[in-house]
């Protein structure tokens, strides 16, 4: 074989790897599935927290009135202070996930 024939083949096949389309990525940017998790935390996240606000209503509805509790003052009082700091804290989850998808997004 000479060298011409040698010279020819290769610059048909970097011709032929030129021409050929590139492979899409996988994922267009680094934090695609950091974002897709943190989105659906994020559902859960608001699901939960309208569910723990629904709870909460005036005094003879709420979770007194639907059952939860004993009937007796004490036991309403302390569920009723116990849902308010299951619910600030999943509010305050809301709050740091909402920011982290905003610099997700960003």
């Amino acid at each position: 074989m000479s060298t011409g024939h040698f010279r020819r083949t290769h610059q048909q096949s970097r011709r032929a790897l030129k021409a050929a389309p590139q492979a899409a990525p996988r994922h267009c940017y680094p934090g695609a599935v950091l974002l897709k998790v943190v989105a659906v935390w994020h559902v859960l996240v608001s699901m939960a927290l309208v569910g723990l606000i629904l709870m909460h209503s005036g005094r003879e509805t709420g979770l007194g009135g639907m059952g939860f509790t004993p009937q007796s003052q004490g036991g309403t009082h302390i569920v009723e202070r116990n849902l308010t700091r299951l619910t600030i804290v999943v509010g305050l989850l809301f709050f740091a996930n909402t920011v982290l998808l905003f610099h997700l997004l960003k």
